[in-house]
């Protein structure tokens, strides 16, 4: 992970807020089963972006503690 933040690093800065209304507005008019599809693909995609394993992992684990 050399070179990157850590998995709880924020490397939008000012623009997480812009992002944020973005990702909102993206699921405006979705049903639940239509988010989660494009929630996947999204995430699919930015994995596919960063190609990072060690990484990526690390974020999976900070999610999911999250999610508890």
């Amino acid at each position: 992970m050399s070179g990157k933040t850590t998995e709880t690093g924020d490397r939008l800065g000012a623009d997480a807020d812009v992002f944020y209304d973005a990702l909102a507005d993206a699921h405006e008019g979705l049903t639940l089963e239509q988010c989660l599809r494009m929630d996947t693909r999204l995430i699919l995609i930015l994995a596919s972006r960063i190609g990072d394993i060690d990484y990526l992992k690390a974020a999976l684990a900070a999610a999911r503690r999250g999610a508890k």
